[in-house]
């Protein structure tokens, strides 16, 4: 049997439990420490946390980060910076998103594309980034970040959304985005365990970059479901997906 290894994610939402299942499915020997607002029903990480934290910290060798950044700041360094320069780790990732390219006028996008986010989210994630880029540079710590495109699951898909009648066709011309299954990201992430790549930054998305419009018509036409209404981009009213189709 390999070494048992301690695996502490920041956050525990869908990405780090199918990267879980990824690591139990290979009957990977690891012990799990999580942090999770759902269980707790925190809203937010603060200088006031378990002590018991630290201790479970200090003693780990791998860290996935998946929470988002708060007010433009990563929670995560902005309160465990002091046992995270004096850890002994040797895998560290920071999940991002690629709403830090911006709008890219249809042009394709690789890792070198210059970093012009416009939502607030999307300068948010930039500025985390750099955050932990820099911690990599001044303490030498293995980090890498991965850029998720928009994640699609068993849980969150569009022929869910179909069925539930919550889809919209969102008129916008020239509007195209890449996906990515969850299960590829988990894949990814237990596969960057043998071959680790600190500094590095890479894009997690699939190569075929498609409208929305595209999108849920296949899948209407898949499922033999009515097709949607379409709306205008001006008309959508939830702020993150406004922030989606703004890039």
């Amino acid at each position: 049997m390999k070494s048992k290894f301690k695996l502490f994610c920041f956050g525990f939402g869908q990405v780090a439990r199918y990267f879980v299942s990824n690591l139990m499915n290979k009957k990977i020997n690891f012990d799990l420490v999580t942090t999770n607002t759902k269980d707790t029903k925190l809203e937010k990480i603060n200088n006031e946390f378990d002590k018991n934290l630290l201790k479970e910290l200090n003693s780990t060798t791998k860290i996935l980060i998946s929470i988002p950044p708060k007010e433009q700041e990563d929670i995560v360094l902005k309160v465990f910076s002091k046992s995270l320069k004096n850890g002994k780790f040797n895998w560290i990732t920071y999940l991002s998103a690629t709403s830090v390219y911006g709008d890219k006028k249809g042009q394709w996008v690789d890792e070198n594309a210059t970093l012009e986010p416009t939502s607030s989210r999307g300068i948010a994630r930039l500025n985390a980034e750099k955050q932990w880029i820099e911690f990599y540079k001044n303490f030498n710590l293995p980090i890498q970040i991965f850029r998720l495109s928009g994640i699609y699951s068993l849980e969150n898909n569009i022929i869910k959304r179909l069925k539930m009648g919550s889809a919209k066709i969102i008129e916008k011309k020239n509007h195209f985005f890449s996906r990515i299954h969850i299960e590829d990201i988990a894949e990814i992430l237990s596969l960057s365990l043998k071959k680790f790549n600190a500094g590095q930054i890479f894009n997690i998305s699939d190569n075929h970059p498609c409208s929305n419009e595209e999108l849920v018509l296949y899948a209407a036409s898949l499922m033999s479901l009515d097709i949607p209404e379409k709306i205008k981009e001006e008309k959508i009213n939830d702020q993150m997906l406004k922030d989606f189709y703004r890039d």
